[in-house]
């Protein structure tokens, strides 16, 4: 069997009830009420992020679409005025000043049909500018809210933080005068039985089952040597008996 001091024992209980506390610590710290907004507001803004993204990938194929139809209208005007100023010079034969005039006429609808077509784009452009206005006001909205949150978070974090390293503290000072033997044990327990190695036998008790202990391993319990380490059969952990155990 392995053995240890009453005191020693006493002290496991005290060491496994500091790392009870700082894997209630970490547990707390991961799962602050934070977390999960901010995952939500991820998801926002990773929404609003492909709807920004897409906005302005429209707005700027309908600026290439406006420039394009501005830059045509354009050219219909400049071929106008040309032969506008061809036509009030005289110059020419009655044959060509009227052809002239035939496709100023020409030219003259030409340049309303593509006015049309600018007026449409710029109709369209304005819509999507709008809309991308509301999208980047609502993006950075989101990452604004983000960072709140973020900072209460981290605000939380200090102090669990503080809190984690003072527990830490205490438990490598309680854990510092036990034998490695011991503490190995104990580590090894831990691992099996989901952080929890060590608990108290109180009136008949069992902490680590949380039931009362059957009479005849209770009377086993009561007869083993004090220095010597007692389990629970039910639960596999260790038993501390203090001045209340039976």
């Amino acid at each position: 069997m392995t053995q240890a001091t009453p005191q020693d024992q006493q002290r496991l209980l005290d060491l496994q009830g500091l790392d009870t506390k700082l894997d209630q610590l970490s547990h707390r710290r991961t799962s602050l009420p934070q977390h999960a907004r901010i995952a939500e507001l991820d998801g926002r803004i990773a929404d609003l992020d492909t709807a920004v993204a897409a906005s302005r990938t429209a707005v700027g194929d309908l600026r290439r679409e406006l420039a394009k139809a501005e830059s045509d209208v354009q050219q219909v005007r400049d071929r106008a005025a040309r032969d506008q100023s061809r036509l009030d010079s005289g110059q020419g034969s009655a044959k060509d000043l009227q052809a002239l005039q035939s496709e100023l006429v020409s030219l003259a609808k030409r340049q309303g049909d593509l006015e049309d077509v600018e007026l449409e784009v710029m109709e369209r452009l304005e819509a999507h500018d709008g809309t991308l206005t509301e999208l980047t006001t609502a993006h950075a909205a989101l990452l604004n809210e983000r960072a709140g949150i973020e900072a209460e978070r981290d605000a939380e974090y200090v102090v669990i933080d503080r809190e984690a390293e003072q527990v830490r503290t205490q438990r490598d000072a309680t854990a510092a005068p036990l034998d490695a033997t011991l503490i190995a044990l104990y580590d090894k327990l831990r691992a099996r039985f989901g952080g929890v190695a060590v608990a108290a036998l109180r009136h008949g008790r069992s902490g680590g089952s949380g039931m009362p202990v059957p009479p005849t391993e209770l009377a086993q319990i009561k007869a083993t040597p004090a220095d010597q380490i007692v389990f629970c059969e039910d639960s596999g952990r260790i038993l501390v008996r203090g001045e209340d155990a039976f």
